[in-house]
């Protein structure tokens, strides 16, 4: 086959402790998934049905569990946040799964951080404009290796602590228990409106105290039963 432009690379994600890749097809987003984060956003906290959002697959910057990773300040911002969310690797598909369903379509999970132009997904939300530009750009989905499904590794998450820290100071601390919606209810809602691809990458939603990062600053995500990334910031 030949193509009028060069073909841009693909992304994969590397799976932990193994020399195979996970192909990244679509990326969704949960949006406020957590109780106290609506809060904090003006939304009403109750159990809503979850609402998505997409980025792009090129988005997906991966990195590893050492601590030399970078993401670039973006362009055209003054208001670069964090959000530390639980990702989970689809390897199943399908449409209007059960949750017996759901549980068995997850492929294993990672962490990863939604960043965020605020500044400019405020302007959009007030003209009642779609996220893409405050959410779907270079390097905003920072996300590390997959670690593959088990149902202890499982059970672990579904209790397990989620924290972000900036230059060595606590800034989000929740724990996963307290999702609004939980991995295999997300995964069922979304499979309603999508029909779901092996491939895929849902970001589950960031509890409260989202908050900005400038240049030099350097992020810490931990999900215990995971592992720990570190993104450095730079120009």
């Amino acid at each position: 086959m030949k193509y009028i432009v060069e073909k841009q690379p693909s992304v994969s994600l590397p799976i932990n402790d193994s020399d195979v890749f996970f192909p990244v097809g679509r990326v969704y987003c949960v949006g406020r998934n957590y109780a106290a984060h609506s809060r904090e956003m003006g939304d009403d906290p109750d159990r809503d049905p979850p609402f998505f959002f997409c980025k792009d697959a090129t988005c997906v910057t991966p990195v590893s569990y050492d601590a030399n990773n970078a993401i670039a300040y973006p362009m055209a911002t003054s208001q670069f946040e964090y959000e530390a969310e639980l990702v989970v690797a689809i390897g199943k598909g399908g449409a209007n799964l059960s949750l017996a369903q759901a549980k068995d379509a997850v492929l294993g999970y990672a962490i990863g951080l939604d960043m965020t132009r605020r500044d400019l997904q405020g302007q959009a939300k007030k003209k009642g404009r779609p996220w893409e530009v405050g959410k779907s750009f270079d390097q905003s989905a920072p996300i590390g290796p997959i670690t593959l499904y088990s149902t202890d590794l499982a059970n672990n998450i579904a209790s397990s602590d989620i924290s972000l820290l900036v230059n060595g100071e606590v800034k989000q601390s929740s724990n996963i228990a307290n999702l609004t919606w939980s991995i295999e209810e997300v995964i069922v809602k979304l499979s309603e409106v999508f029909e779901l691809r092996p491939g895929d990458l849902i970001m589950t939603g960031t509890p409260e105290n989202v908050g900005p990062v400038v240049v030099g600053d350097e992020m810490l995500v931990s999900i215990p039963a995971l592992g720990n990334i570190t993104v450095k910031v730079t120009d």
